[in-house]
């Protein structure tokens, strides 16, 4: 969705799903002329200058100006729509549909700025402020909705005989338009509509609400002494160490939590800390979801049949490439049974273990990271801490431009500290040029480190988005991470997991930056097709030329050695049943949830007993358990359609497969050019499963996943 939709469902402006009034872009449209409703002395709303074709003034960011620029902001956009509704003139493509891709440029603007205020750079007084503010984005976003002359005008567009003779680029942004309107209420009658907007309403408030629950839960922290850090990396202590202090602080964060639950030899402080993170949102306190939870479930329900679905589900995965609830259920309970069984498996490995140490306990969810360490080099010999050593943030980094070389014809140079406004000192920015013709192609700016404020998590963020139609536009895009900063001079070492979700956003970031769009309604994506491109780049972390190119051992610089390589090979499906297993639950849980009517659902029951019911492993706990699902509840981006991971892993682990038969490999010019010309350039403007088969000649097998996972026998 833009960053516009974001806004109202108090999310930043991230990779998400949900079109927006200007089309079915995931991003915010790009600022390109003056806005012509827009006359602005606020640094918020003001036009991007300087260098490669302007950047946003993050240095003028200022909270004060946030409440005056939003409504300043929404009235310029909504004055906008009002010109082009009223145009006496017979609807047409140019005068309606491209001026619509005109409108709103201010607004664009304005959301980079509290993209960042949201997720990376967050206070309790911005937190406040938008909560305040949430009511008034869903207004604003209701009155383009359910104006009716504007939307009369698109709908004779989308039926006019002389559409079919336009470009099918065009008549695919005409459609995508229309039904943003049309499945957002715009053809209710005047109690529907005025119901409708109630509901948005309503929903703002809760979505921001329960982000910022989870956010203050995740402000917590445990405090070690010297008698808590058994078993952990030094790496890892270093990181964080208290300075001039015997005091380690762990952040309540995914990529603490992670490391701790695998080394640490506590087990009572293992289960303290997975209690303290898997339980997020989940306190009974003035930071408990679950009221939040049933509420939105029961508006969400009720907007749904206001408009003539079934449930939500239904109305969600319509416009999707699943189209039903159903198709959705049917794969992800397809790999359910084999990912139950692997898990199984993998429990009586490392109760074996834990037999032969004497530990005399039986495995629960804070050992499994431990013991599945401890199968994984008593089976494959192969130590996670060993291969983090050769897994250095900086060469990752430079790993991941080689790939983008490689693939996409990419070159990234670092841009002079100082040239280009950043939002924090952590903040870097590298140009993007086609390494070819030198072509400025756009900036990418990467905010790798962790600290009070930023969400939890890795995110891609587009701040500009690539368009022709009004001249040619470059794209600013950033990766976000939440890596454990290292002490000053030592090198951030990081997991292979992390290092595999680093790939995974740079594959985000390079889908906007090969963007060969005409109309910025056409960069966005469908949910469960956009994670493709993404997760289809963690294939290129283990390949030869990044593991002989940067793989090195930070304090002797020595290749990672064939031997750990082979190692790393031999074990790339184990734990597959813990990770498959815990994805699932959460994706399945957030399907259930939208296709009931959940009249006085108990969240916290419903999920105990759901899980119960599928049979779901006790040493296993959903990836995100439903009181901080920030997916599903902090807004709609993936509400209804966290199962898309997996839609997206069918698609990836068959495209991987066309790669590893071509000539060149994981290199292959030929599959790449096919990958980049069908799969990351198009965007949004050709239908992904027409995309699909253009690439491959053919639909995605399903039982690559099923091979890629270890499940196929």
């Amino acid at each position: 969705m833009s960053a516009r939709t974001a806004l109202m469902l108090g999310l930043a402006a991230t990779l998400c799903a949900c079109a927006n009034p200007k089309g079915a872009s995931t991003e915010p449209a790009s600022p390109t002329t003056p806005d012509a409703a827009v006359t602005t002395t606020n640094p918020l709303l003001a036009d991007w200058t300087g260098p490669h074709g302007g950047v946003p003034d993050f240095s003028a960011m200022d909270l004060a100006q946030v409440e005056p620029a939003a409504r300043e902001a929404m009235a310029a956009h909504l004055a906008e729509l009002d010109v082009i509704a009223a145009n006496p003139e017979p609807a047409t493509f140019d005068n309606t549909i491209v001026q619509m891709q005109r409108a709103g440029q201010a607004m664009d603007r304005f959301e980079v700025y509290i993209g960042i205020w949201s997720s990376n750079m967050s206070t309790p007084e911005f937190r406040d402020l938008f909560a305040k503010l949430a009511p008034v984005f869903s207004e604003y976003e209701t009155k383009i909705i359910q104006n009716a002359p504007l939307f009369a005008r698109i709908k004779a567009v989308q039926e006019s005989p002389d559409l079919a003779s336009r470009p099918a680029s065009e008549q695919r942004l005409v459609q995508l338009v229309y039904n943003r309107f049309a499945r957002a209420g715009a053809s209710l009658d005047a109690d529907g509509k005025a119901r409708y907007a109630q509901i948005q309403s309503r929903l703002a408030e809760l979505h921001d609400a329960f982000g910022n629950n989870v956010l203050a839960d995740e402000q917590s922290a445990i405090e070690l002494g010297p008698e808590d850090l058994g078993g952990l990396p030094d790496a890892f202590k270093a990181a964080i160490k208290k300075p001039d202090a015997d005091v380690w602080v762990l952040p309540n964060t995914r990529s603490a939590m992670d490391p701790f639950l695998t080394y640490s030899t506590q087990r009572s402080l293992r289960e303290k800390v997975w209690r303290e993170y898997y339980s997020r949102g989940d306190h009974g306190d003035t930071h408990d979801n679950n009221k939040l939870i049933a509420e939105i479930l029961q508006l969400r329900h009720e907007r749904a049949k206001l408009l003539g679905y079934a449930n939500y589900a239904s109305w969600r995965l319509e416009d999707r490439m699943a189209k039903t609830p159903e198709r959705a259920r049917e794969l992800m309970m397809g790999v359910w049974p084999a990912a139950t069984a692997t898990v199984k498996q993998e429990v009586a490995a490392m109760q074996k273990v834990a037999k032969a140490e004497k530990a005399g306990i039986k495995i629960e969810p804070w050992d499994y990271r431990f013991y599945a360490e401890k199968v994984r080099q008593k089976t494959y010999a192969l130590d996670s801490d060993e291969v983090k050593q050769y897994l250095q943030l900086d060469p990752l980094r430079e790993a991941m431009f080689m790939v983008a070389g490689k693939l996409f014809g990419f070159a990234f140079t670092p841009v002079p500290e100082g040239s280009v406004p950043v939002f924090h000192a952590d903040v870097k920015v590298w140009e993007v040029t086609d390494a070819a013709s030198g072509k400025h192609i756009g900036l990418w700016y990467l905010d790798p480190f962790a600290r009070p404020g930023k969400r939890s998590g890795a995110w891609a963020s587009t701040y500009r988005s690539s368009h022709t139609y009004d001249g040619e536009v470059t794209v600013l895009v950033s990766n976000n991470s939440n890596f454990i900063k290292a002490p000053e001079g030592q090198p951030v070492l990081v997991s292979a997991d992390d290092a595999s979700t680093f790939f995974h956003e740079f594959g985000h970031a390079l889908h906007a930056l090969s963007s060969n769009v005409k109309y910025p309604g056409l960069s966005g994506g469908v949910r469960d097709y956009t994670e493709f491109q993404s997760q289809l780049l963690e294939r290129w972390l283990f390949t030869d030329a990044v593991i002989d190119g940067y793989l090195r051992h930070h304090e002797t610089g020595e290749p990672m050695p064939k031997a750990l390589v082979d190692k790393i090979r031999k074990a790339a499906t184990f734990n597959q049943g813990f990770g498959t297993a815990e994805y699932l639950a959460s994706a399945m849980m957030d399907l259930e949830l939208h296709t009931i009517d959940p009249t006085g659902i108990d969240p916290d029951a419903f999920e105990r007993e759901t899980l119960a019911k599928w049979g779901m492993p006790a040493e296993v706990v959903m990836r995100h358990r439903t009181p901080h699902f920030g997916h599903v509840f902090s807004g709609e981006g993936y509400s209804a359609g966290y199962y898309g991971y997996m839609w997206a892993d069918v698609l990836t682990a068959d495209a991987a497969e066309a790669f590893a038969a071509a000539p060149g490999g994981f290199y292959d010019e030929g599959v790449a050019k096919k990958l980049v010309e069908h799969l990351f350039a198009p965007r949004n403007a050709v239908d992904p499963a027409e995309a699909y088969r253009a690439f491959r000649g053919r639909d995605a097998d399903v039982g690559a996943l099923m091979r890629d996972r270890g499940f196929a026998k």
